[in-house]
């Protein structure tokens, strides 16, 4: 009975042994094999190429704002939304459409009075909010900052020429890039005795750049309420870039 036994179950291990090495093979040949790496009948070659086209900004943003100090925080507050309110109406009447007008930041903040030796005292508080300002006209601009400071702003920060349409000048960017990539490739290939054959890739490299700011201007109060000119506001010329990266096939 024994030998009986033993002999059943070892055939039984040995078929589950058998069904178990015919499922991994059937497994292994579902398997898809990896695919070989295609090698191009040639040589690549990678080229990073930058465009430029310049273009005259027609939007100017600057930051204007109000800061003032008082005893207390409720005093420094109030006086500040008393001025502040001042400015914003001094920007409508200047023309500026309400969806060109932004809070930017508002602050309180302590002011100390420090001695040796001994803990910081708070002397008054200062309170300051600053709004963001678009000029779609920047020939009226400048005007429009003397009006503010005249309606209470003491902080002017800017401007920053930008396009408010950067695409096309974007799109001519680029062309001008594709044009010094393949001109770079054909250096390169005539240089090796080869002749481009195609043009394998093409990739953005890159922050493409719709409109590089100019650097800030900034103007306090005083120095602009000393003379009866208009603040001048020039636009100047602003570089608009694209990089590309293009994948040449040379043969």
């Amino acid at each position: 009975m024994t030998m009986r036994t033993t002999t059943i179950t070892g055939l039984g291990g040995a078929a589950a042994m058998l069904a178990g090495m015919t499922l991994a093979a059937a497994a292994t040949a579902q398997t898809p094999l990896p695919m070989a790496t295609v090698v191009p009948d040639g040589t690549l070659l990678d080229v990073t190429a930058t465009g430029r086209t310049t273009r005259v900004p027609d939007l100017a943003t600057v930051r204007a704002g109000v800061v003032t100090q008082n005893a207390t925080a409720g005093g420094a507050l109030t006086e500040n939304a008393q001025r502040m309110t001042q400015v914003v109406r001094a920007l409508k009447s200047a023309g500026i459409a309400e969806r060109d007008i932004a809070t930017s930041n508002v602050s309180l903040s302590p002011q100390y009075r420090y001695a040796d030796n001994q803990p910081p005292v708070i002397t008054g508080y200062q309170a300051s909010n600053t709004v963001s300002v678009k000029f779609r006209d920047v020939a009226k601009a400048g005007p429009a900052l003397d009006a503010l400071v005249r309606s209470g702003a003491n902080q002017i920060d800017g401007p920053s020429m930008s396009l408010s349409q950067p695409d096309a000048a974007l799109d001519e960017a680029r062309t001008d890039a594709l044009k010094a990539a393949r001109a770079r490739a054909a250096l390169y290939a005539n240089a090796a005795g080869l002749t481009v054959a195609r043009i394998v890739s093409i990739e953005e490299a890159g922050d493409n750049d719709g409109g590089r700011p100019q650097p800030p201007m900034m103007l306090q109060r005083a120095a602009m309420a000393e003379t009866r000119d208009s603040t001048p506001m020039l636009a100047g010329e602003t570089d608009v870039t694209a990089m590309v990266r293009v994948r040449f096939l040379l043969k």
